[in-house]
């Protein structure tokens, strides 16, 4: 069934009503040829609560929808998982939002590192995050997401490092890790399978990360767990 994100100002519970703006409306009325009367899910970005609704009223900048029934969801995990990833070639980073959204990834950082390839100017870092978040949203409405991860401005790797403060757990992909990998660490983490933990996964370009980069990461947060790619 399809699923529509929407804001608090949309939602009123108290009158089992919900009005659809945006984008969404041209996609409910021209692409799915939604008609009166059909059922979809709708979610308050807010609350991250779910509504079966009932297409009531068709209009040409809103349609308007009665709550059927509010639904439980368990679509969301208790872990924070943000990726920080080194910008790809071409437009690998779209599948990479992608298939990390529908993972249940929730927020991710496109970083500047030195092997990448792609060098962004600021007006084209700009269209670039804003591209990424459209197909983030488009990501989490197709894999029944309660939120819409939020795709960061384009960083440099220097920039995260204060970042990493607030996480419990950070994990960085290197491929000259010899002994640890991804699997061994994936196994700890089952015993805290239920408790609000926060984990940065710092993922190269194609070329990985640089030994000198992977240095002052050491230097500036020594808990860091290497893994093999």
């Amino acid at each position: 069934m399809p699923k529509f994100f929407v804001k608090n100002g949309q939602v009123s519970e108290e009158e089992n009503k919900v009005i659809i703006l945006g984008d969404d409306v041209n996609h409910i009325k021209n692409v799915l040829r939604l008609k009166l009367g059909d059922d979809i899910i709708v979610c308050n970005l807010f609350k991250s609560n779910n509504y079966l609704s009932e297409i009531l009223k068709i209009e040409k900048d809103n349609i308007v929808c009665k709550i059927k029934k509010r639904l439980e969801s368990i679509a969301e995990s208790k872990i924070h998982v943000h990726i920080l990833q080194g910008l790809p070639k071409a437009d690998k980073m779209e599948l990479i939002i992608e298939k990390c959204v529908e993972l249940g990834v929730k927020e991710i950082t496109p970083v500047d590192m030195n092997r990448c390839i792609v060098k962004l100017d600021d007006r084209t870092k700009v269209k670039k995050v804003e591209r990424w978040q459209k197909i983030s949203e488009m990501a989490a409405k197709q894999s029944g997401r309660d939120i819409i991860p939020k795709i960061n401005n384009v960083i440099v790797l220097e920039k995260i490092y204060d970042l990493l403060k607030n996480y419990d757990i950070v994990l960085v992909a290197y491929e000259n890790e010899k002994n640890n990998s991804l699997k061994k660490e994936l196994y700890k983490l089952k015993e805290n399978a239920n408790k609000d933990l926060k984990i940065a996964v710092i993922i190269g370009p194609e070329g990985g990360i640089e030994e000198q980069e992977i240095e002052l990461l050491k230097n500036k947060r020594s808990s860091c767990y290497y893994i093999r790619k």
